[in-house]
């Protein structure tokens, strides 16, 4: 069999078009996670913690000189995309779970 026609056997088989499905899904899944992260979940827990914006917390590594921007570590940003993963994450989960579930009642 040739290369050209195992990659069309590829391409059309259920599995690499659930795959290419999945992860669009996945990538537009991700920016709705992110929003919840940042602009539902993390401001009340910064006003619990006393007005924090967590998007701004940042350890000055080196200060800006003259046109040179500062040299930083963005902890902040750090927390919300660790965040953003388990929640991420903890879907995946429930999504394997559940199919996991349904092969179960199948066999």
């Amino acid at each position: 069999m040739s290369i050209v026609q195992e990659f069309k056997d590829f391409a059309v088989k259920g599995n690499a078009i659930d795959m290419a499905v999945g992860i669009i899904i996945g990538a537009g899944f991700g920016k709705i996670v992110t929003s919840l992260v940042n602009d539902v979940i993390m401001p009340p827990i910064g006003l619990l913690l006393g007005g924090v914006d967590f998007k701004n917390l940042k350890v000055v590594l080196k200060a800006a000189v003259g046109d040179l921007p500062a040299v930083t570590l963005n902890y902040g940003a750090f927390i919300n995309t660790t965040i953003d993963f388990l929640i991420v994450a903890f879907c995946i989960f429930l999504v394997v779970k559940g199919i996991n579930s349904l092969n179960k009642k199948k066999a």
